[in-house]
């Protein structure tokens, strides 16, 4: 077995020091001092919190998205992913038009099967709903995915009112969840044309041509719709303070509705788009970066529990051979950024005055398992429960850079970012991974259905 001795354990009653013993793939046993023998193989904790291994409930790894092919594969995504502490995560497997939701899940898995270090699940993102695509709902949840996705935007993926109706009503009897990225793709459209009409062709134009209200606007008619379906979902990355009001309302009205938002939304604002040359494009992703007051108000939300999950929305474009290509024309930017590698300690500095180590738990990694069906198995750290760990070291500083990360991308949003806190040792099915943030070679990482 492998013991993880003296650490601060990180459980849902609090924080108690103590040992964890992992015996294969599962926890065996939870205890203030468990007598190693010599067959053990033990890992000095002393120091250091020891939580459930962190989940990143969106990501894109391995996609075209309908520009480019995102820089990441499963491999090098996951890989990363480990390496800050991230033991699961769960990508969107997306149905193009034309194609049926097995195809979609047999080409993700064809994607990801034996090349994760971390473990992964799928959402399925449905882009072309018919009588085909409805018949298969329920081949869906019998191959262990009970989260879907559908789109508000981006033309080649949106579905109307209408069809995200029949979409919640589909999967409520199963308790699935829908996750709706939320613009207005209508008003998107129309805005980025007055932008390039006025010659606003630069990465700025991004933003002035996504609004909060396409966003707040977007929110409130997917929250009527489901209660209109009394279905659940899940509203992602939410950057607007305009938006949080419409979840409010909704909530008030007993909307069951789930909110995730990013660490790009939380440290981040639009003055990026103004960094000089070409470098606010690093900053183009969907939604845009907001205001200072937006960022106020979303981080006092993460400190009073209104947003249930922290996610990055990992859809990594590299600056150099694919962002630039929107030189002279900011709609042909590829939307995304990188991030799965650095959530852990970018949210634990930035908030290390507001929070402690059980809130961070909670965020990124038992709300992600309750909301997405993988509590108890992930989330918690429990007997029986899966051997995903990571003890992590608050006493480590270190520098965010893209010299030395290892997300596969050739920049990163958080340069020069200084660090409070670090993944000492990360384990995925009771194997090594990665160790003080560099990986082990290991790739335990499995298909985890829900």
């Amino acid at each position: 077995m492998k013991l993880i001795k003296g650490g601060m354990l990180v459980l849902p009653d609090g924080l108690v020091r103590g040992d964890v013993a992992l015996d294969g793939a599962k926890v065996a046993r939870i205890a203030a001092g468990i007598e190693a023998t010599d067959a053990d193989e033990v890992v000095d904790a002393s120091g250091c919190w020891v939580f459930p291994g962190f989940i990143d409930a969106h990501t894109h790894m391995q996609c075209w998205t309908g520009m480019d092919w995102t820089a990441d594969s499963f491999e090098t995504g996951t890989r990363a992913a480990a390496c800050g502490g991230t033991t699961t995560i769960v990508d969107y497997a997306t149905q193009d038009k034309g194609m049926t939701l097995a195809e979609a899940l047999e080409e993700w898995h064809s994607r990801a099967d034996g090349t994760c270090t971390s473990n992964y699940a799928f959402h399925m993102a449905m882009a072309d709903w018919n009588e085909r695509t409805r018949a298969e709902v329920d081949d869906m949840f019998d191959a262990g995915i009970v989260s879907f996705k559908t789109y508000f935007a981006y033309d080649h993926l949106r579905l109307d009112d209408a069809q995200t109706l029949e979409v919640l009503e589909s999967i409520k009897d199963r308790d699935g969840i829908l996750c709706v990225h939320c613009e207005n793709g209508t008003l998107v459209n129309e805005l980025q044309r007055r932008m390039l009409a006025r010659g606003i062709t630069g990465p700025e134009g991004h933003p002035m041509s996504r609004p909060d209200v396409c966003e707040a606007e977007a929110i409130s008619r997917l929250c009527y719709l489901a209660e209109l379906s009394g279905a659940r979902i899940n509203i992602v990355h939410l950057s607007t303070a305009l938006g949080l009001e419409a979840i409010r309302d909704a909530k008030a009205r007993g909307v069951d509705v789930a909110v995730e938002s990013c660490p790009q939304y939380l440290l981040l604002d639009d003055t990026r788009y103004l960094e000089p040359g070409f470098e606010g494009a690093k900053y183009v992703m969907s939604p845009p970066l907001r205001k200072p007051h937006d960022v106020a108000v979303l981080r006092q939300a993460v400190c009073d529990g209104e947003i249930d999950t922290l996610a990055t929305d990992h859809c990594a474009f590299n600056l150099k051979g694919q962002k630039d290509r929107g030189v002279g024309d900011f709609t042909r930017i590829p939307n995304g950024g990188p991030g799965v590698e650095h959530r852990p300690a970018l949210i634990m500095t930035s908030f290390a005055d507001d929070l402690g180590p059980q809130d961070f738990c909670r965020l990124m990694s038992e709300n992600p398992a309750r909301v997405f069906g993988m509590y108890p198995r992930k989330g918690v750290l429990a007997e029986g429960s899966d051997a995903d760990v990571c003890v992590w070291d608050p006493s480590c500083r270190w520098t965010i850079q893209a010299a030395t990360q290892h997300q596969n991308v050739d920049y990163t949003p958080y340069e020069g970012f200084e660090a409070q806190g670090r993944a000492k040792y990360v384990f995925v099915n009771g194997v090594l991974v990665a160790r003080d943030g560099e990986p082990t070679g290991e790739k335990p990482g499995s298909y985890v259905s829900r």
